[in-house]
């Protein structure tokens, strides 16, 4: 097993392992680790392909130097690796949304994770990381993306996701193989507001966009993340329209309006159990219609 590294931006490097087998062209498992005074690895890799990970990490830097540690969601491939890497670097540290933290990492890290809130910065000394929160998008309650100010580089996790392997960096289509990957699987977790949050993620207006699985991509990234948002939108439409909820514009960006409780309005505790007896009461009712 080879892992390839690739400067993709300024003080930026790509760590891809190639796959054969997972599809009939491959796929790949990226990382990225972002240099600077307090280094930065975004992606640890699967547990099994940590040697190899490692190995890159050290053409680059010395292991044990890296300070954070940090993935998009929680999944093997995102973070297996996670505590293999806390052991090889003592000073290192898993920084994650606070959601991820909760239901995840404060138990399974070997170490106590730092939980950022959405739009929190780490200054690594020469870089700046922004955490933002991305619930579910693609998938995944936890899920969160890591934006590098200084080069504009959207770290994009599973966003983009396609098969087979390609050049480190691309200046060509990432949407239409994307949109093949997600009719190949359904990977993607379809609902209203995956639209609208990859619109935020297009505002940034980033310059380089990684890509986890794939080629990273060098050009107008804001109209690479509109087109995949629009591509989205399309899907959750269809999805609704099949489902006979009703109240999408077809006109623009996804705007849905379905009916909700009203004792889900406020902020206050007592929702939760009011989610789960509402949620349950769907599924019963679904259940009898079936």
């Amino acid at each position: 097993m080879e892992t390839r590294t690739n400067e993709i931006a300024d003080g930026i490097y790509r760590l891809s392992t190639f796959v054969d087998g997972i599809s009939p062209i491959g796929f790949t498992f990226n990382q990225f680790l972002v240099l600077g005074d307090e280094p930065l690895l975004f992606h640890t890799g699967l547990r099994r392909m940590f040697p190899s990970v490692r190995a890159a990490v050290g053409r680059l830097m010395a292991p044990e130097r890296l300070r954070w540690i940090t993935f998009g969601h929680y999944e093997a491939d995102e973070c297996g690796a996670m505590n293999e890497w806390l052991a090889a670097a003592p000073q290192a540290e898993v920084a994650h949304g606070q959601t991820a933290c909760m239901v995840s990492l404060n138990d399974t890290a070997d170490r106590a994770p730092r939980a950022l809130s959405d739009g929190e910065v780490i200054d690594l000394g020469g870089k700046r990381i922004r955490y933002l929160d991305t619930p579910h998008i693609p998938h995944g309650w936890e899920a969160g993306l890591l934006y590098e100010e200084t080069t504009g580089t959207l770290l994009c996790g599973d966003l983009f996701a396609q098969f087979g392997d390609a050049p480190a960096l691309i200046e060509g289509d990432i949407v239409g193989p994307a949109i093949s990957a997600e009719d190949a699987g359904g990977p993607s977790s379809l609902h209203p507001s995956m639209g609208p949050t990859i619109r935020r993620l297009a505002a940034l207006a980033p310059r380089t966009l990684a890509l986890m699985h794939g080629p990273s991509f060098a050009g107008d990234g804001a109209a690479a993340l509109r087109d995949l948002a629009d591509s989205y939108d399309g899907r959750v439409r269809a999805a609704f329209a099949a489902a006979g909820i009703h109240g999408c514009d077809k006109r623009g960006p996804l705007q849905c309006a379905p009916a909700v409780d009203p004792r889900l309005r406020g902020d206050d505790a007592s929702m939760f159990p009011l989610v789960a007896e509402l949620i349950y009461s769907q599924q019963l009712a679904f259940a009898a219609s079936s």
